[in-house]
């Protein structure tokens, strides 16, 4: 199947990026990022069509956008903000497609639920109080970016508890690796620097979506299938 020749390609792209970014060689990082969401995005495009598709695919676009625009936020700070707002887009887009997955049988344990929100927001409150004294004028974009993503994650934690297995697990991993990669993004650029940094924070991005697209994918193919 071609969709699965894409996801082949995207992994073997993506080794080979993050070794290229391992040992220092990041100005290649224009020729080489703008490549590898794309592949994901044909790979979905390919696969047989299901319900929420679309709202997939513009996660994927607007994550493009901002990996491109973001090559480009050392020349000046407006292409940090609109790569944050790219970025914003897509989150709220994996929240609406998120939110459209069909449950599974199981009934949500709202102790477990209750759990995890709370840890979801201890975590939010925690890099807000940390970062705010450093914000500056990004202050007010970065708290709303940050309560996005923690919603994010809060809808793939909902859905680990009803979806259907392995689906389940495979978006709840990736929602929490992309809270990883931004919270290590923001933590460099606004509190200290991280040896390695772009590394670390492509490595945990490009996992991210990696791991959301397939258990999208698993959860809407068929048993027939």
């Amino acid at each position: 199947m071609r969709n699965a020749t894409f996801f082949k390609i995207y992994i073997a792209f993506s080794i080979l990026y993050l070794i290229v970014l391992f040992t220092g060689h990041e100005n290649l990082d224009l020729y080489l990022k703008p490549a590898l969401v794309p592949l994901l995005g044909f790979g979905v495009y390919f696969h047989r069509k299901f319900p929420s598709k679309n709202i997939l695919l513009s996660a994927l676009l607007f994550s493009w956008i901002g990996d491109v625009i973001l090559l480009f936020a050392d020349i000046a700070e407006i292409y940090f903000i609109l790569g944050l707002l790219s970025f914003l887009i897509a989150h709220l887009s994996y929240c609406v497609l998120f939110n459209k997955q069909i449950i599974g049988e199981i009934q949500i344990n709202k102790i477990l639920f209750a759990v995890g929100s709370l840890l979801i927001a201890f975590y939010l409150t925690a890099m807000i109080l940390v970062l705010i004294p450093r914000l500056g004028e990004l202050k007010i974009p970065v708290i709303i970016y940050a309560a996005v993503i923690s919603t994010m994650l809060l809808f793939a934690f909902n859905g680990y508890l009803i979806w259907k297995k392995p689906g389940a697990l495979y978006i709840f991993l990736g929602a929490v690796a992309f809270v990883a990669s931004d919270s290590i993004l923001a933590f460099d650029k606004f509190y200290a620097p991280i040896q390695k940094s772009s590394f670390f924070i492509m490595l945990t991005y490009l996992v991210a979506q990696y791991l959301i697209v397939v258990g999208i994918i698993k959860l809407n193919t068929k048993k027939a299938d």
